[in-house]
């Protein structure tokens, strides 16, 4: 199966195919039934899935736009880490926000674990960010490291 930068899909005879993976064009199927190109139902399930499509590019781009915020804020807390020789990393803090996460992703009706795994991919991205930050205070101030 292949992947147009749609999202869309086709499998190997180059039917299309719905974000499941599901044939939603069937050549066989005579005109007039659910299902095949040209008809009513087909317009309406195609109409749909635009509907459907654009407001998860409205999300996608809500969640890029909140990343970069909290990333501005992060940089901030590396900065002052690294003016007050405070270490990258703060585990008990990493350790109170996973829970905190995995709590409202319950709530949310998300997978916790997948809530988990996208907050720690997002603490070890800011660590490598403030680890970055803290090497340039201390060439900056010719400090040794030590």
């Amino acid at each position: 199966m292949t992947t147009s930068n749609t999202g869309d899909a086709t499998d190997p005879t180059g039917n299309a195919t719905d974000d499941s993976g599901d044939a939603t064009d069937n050549p066989g199927k005579a005109t007039g039934t659910p299902g095949t190109p040209g008809t009513d139902a087909d317009a309406t399930v195609r109409a749909e899935l635009a509907r459907l499509r654009d407001s998860i590019d409205n999300i996608d781009a809500a969640v890029v736009h909140m990343l970069a915020e909290r990333f501005k804020c992060t940089q901030q807390v590396g900065h002052l880490k690294a003016a007050h020789q405070l270490p990258p990393a703060d585990p008990s803090r990493e350790a109170q926000q996973i829970a905190r996460l995995r709590r409202l992703a319950e709530n949310a009706k998300l997978d916790p674990a997948f809530a988990e795994k996208l907050l720690n991919f997002i603490i070890a991205e800011v660590i490598r960010h403030h680890e970055s930050i803290a090497d340039g205070a201390g060439q900056a101030t010719g400090a040794t490291g030590e």
